[in-house]
């Protein structure tokens, strides 16, 4: 079994270390925005959507009430 540079420096700074978790959040934190940003503009194009067909149902309603 070898030892990497990887493995010295974690055993320097140990799995407890307040920047390395620091880091660690920090980078969820971008890639839940990233997520929750993409999220946003699917709902928004899904309101979008749901906008157009409400009014193409209630279109369609009047020209049968009208026959």
């Amino acid at each position: 079994m070898t030892i990497t540079k990887e493995d010295v420096e974690r055993v320097i700074r140990g799995p407890a270390d307040l920047e390395e978790r620091i880091d660690q959040l920090t980078k969820q934190k971008k890639l839940l925005q990233y997520q929750c940003r993409k999220s946003g503009r699917k709902i928004a194009d899904l309101m979008k959507e749901i906008d157009r067909l409400s009014e193409e149902n209630d279109n369609l309603k009047t020209m049968m009430r009208a026959m």
